[in-house]
């Protein structure tokens, strides 16, 4: 199981070991894996899903799923990373183009809750599920889950005093940056109620309407 330690802004990590040496098919399979195991860890629950369930919804044998990962630990682990990387892509895709300051914010924050749309069975497992793991395995999701609000805070941090961007103290930072990656995760864990009055057009304005409102 690859461990995360954080200190500041500066993240190291070790990946979970692999038998296969081709990072673009471990990536490919592994997506596969995930996917699969949300379906069935919502259906069935944790600890009712085996390993053998796993490796037959996802078409793989026993043997070769343990080429990619090695444990259900590691799979909650992969989840909660690949939610990371989904929200760190789009993020960064919408704060690399040449709207100014406040457009740019308003499209990472569409681009983030798109990902919570797309991912939102991922997301409701992540908090579903991190209360069952044991100690060790419960520090490395509640970092994963810090890093995604840390892409925020990191983003409001560089737009900060920018041309009529206000500028903001690190505690207004600190806040609005967990607003926006709560707001979105709302989305998925508070689905059953909210998609019966708004689609996810509809909540996006509204939301980025109201962080925006912090700010501005």
């Amino acid at each position: 199981m690859g461990r995360i330690k954080k200190s500041g802004n500066e993240i190291s990590a070790v990946e979970v070991p692999t038998q296969i040496k081709n990072p673009e098919l471990v990536r490919e399979r592994r997506r596969q894996i995930i996917d699969s195991t949300v379906k069935l860890f919502i259906e069935h629950g944790y600890h009712k899903t085996t390993t053998r369930m796993i490796a037959k919804a996802s078409n793989f044998s026993i043997g070769s799923l343990y080429e990619y990962v090695s444990s259900k630990e590691d799979l909650l682990y992969l989840v909660c990373k690949t939610i990371h990387e989904e929200v760190q892509d789009a993020v960064e895709k919408a704060l690399s183009n040449t709207d100014k300051e406040k457009e740019r914010l308003a499209s990472a924050v569409r681009q983030y809750f798109y990902v919570c749309d797309k991912l939102g069975d991922h997301i409701l497992l992540m908090y579903q599920v991190t209360q069952f793991l044991p100690e060790k395995w419960k520090e490395d999701v509640l970092v994963n889950e810090l890093n995604i609000t840390d892409i925020f805070i990191n983003a409001l941090s560089s737009l900060s005093g920018k041309n009529k961007f206000p500028k903001l103290d690190d505690k207004t930072i600190n806040l609005v940056g967990h607003n926006i990656s709560v707001l979105g995760q709302m989305w998925a864990f508070r689905r059953w109620h909210v998609q019966r009055n708004f689609t996810i057009e509809e909540y996006i304005r509204i939301q980025t309407n109201f962080i925006l409102g912090l700010i501005f």
